[in-house]
């Protein structure tokens, strides 16, 4: 039986993150004091005492959300995966927990990652939904039937599946869903069209940043968002982390796929539980954790 460790993404950061490690572990201070340097701006001052709105811009909240999950993990003496996972963002705290990037090198990847979503945001008015209540197929004939770009997005769990393109496209598909029984269809306050066609221009900006990156070998399997499964090979790992920028992620089905694959209990690392909660969706009797 296997432990799997699980990495979650934008929207689990909140005021005060990290604080408690970077005052427990002097590894925690250094990694954390270096992420200033790495970025250019104090990621720590907005981590410890930002507001809401200040953790919520992309180029804040994603590398606020890897620096404090991947400190929680290395900085964990109970710390021994044997696969991990992560939700979008997640990947990369997942790879550096695992051994392929290095602390630096997954940061600053993150960072040129928000930077380019947020481009790539800004140059067409796009969001999210959260569907609530349907079956993934239901879901994905109302996106293909509806005018203009709007598809699956995030399958988090059974019965909830985000929907992902413009903003006209989303809308109109959020009420088709209702039609059909949706307990809620509901658009998210995020600054743009993730996992979608419309995160091409970032996907070519990323993929330059990944090719110039060293990647090491894995310690363990990482389940990737892009198909689900679990990988060892490095060219595999940096096509698939390109890929996940225009591609949904998969979560129900990682879950699913380590689960069969021994997994015996999941813990998550970093902000939030919002992880738990899912895996505890897939699978009722697993048995989850968290480290923060």
């Amino acid at each position: 039986m296997s432990k799997a460790y699980v990495f979650p993404g934008q929207g689990a950061q909140f005021s005060g993150m990290g604080k408690e490690l970077y005052e427990s572990h002097s590894s925690a201070k250094e990694l954390i004091d270096q992420s200033n340097d790495i970025l250019g701006f104090d990621i720590k001052n907005i981590m410890f005492s930002g507001s809401d709105e200040e953790l919520k811009q992309t180029k804040v909240t994603q590398p606020a959300v890897f620096i404090h999950s991947v400190v929680a993990a290395l900085t964990s003496e109970d710390f021994k995966p044997e696969m991990v996972a992560g939700h979008s963002l997640g990947e990369f705290s997942a790879l550096v927990a695992n051994g392929v990037l290095s602390f630096q090198d997954g940061l600053s990847l993150v960072s040129k990652r928000a930077s380019a979503m947020q481009k790539a945001c800004e140059m067409q008015a796009s969001t999210m939904a959260a569907v609530l209540g349907l079956t993934d197929e239901m879901v994905e004939r109302v996106c293909k039937e509806t005018p203009g770009v709007v598809v699956a997005a995030n399958y988090n769990c059974p019965g909830q599946l985000v929907i992902s393109g413009e903003i006209d496209a989303v809308n109109a598909a959020c009420e088709k869903l209702k039609e059909e029984g949706a307990k809620r269809a509901l658009v998210l306050p995020v600054g743009g069209a993730f996992h979608s066609p419309l995160m091409q221009p970032a996907r070519e900006e990323l993929a330059e940043a990944i090719q110039d990156t060293s990647f090491s070998t894995p310690n363990c399997p990482v389940y990737q968002n892009v198909d689900a499964k679990g990988y060892t090979d490095v060219e595999t790992i940096k096509k698939n982390l390109v890929l996940q920028l225009t591609s949904p992620v998969r979560w129900t089905q990682s879950v699913q796929n380590m689960i069969s694959d021994g997994a015996s209990s999941f813990t998550e690392c970093g902000p939030g539980k919002v992880l738990q909660g899912l895996v505890k969706k897939v699978d009722r009797e697993m048995v989850v954790f968290g480290i923060s």
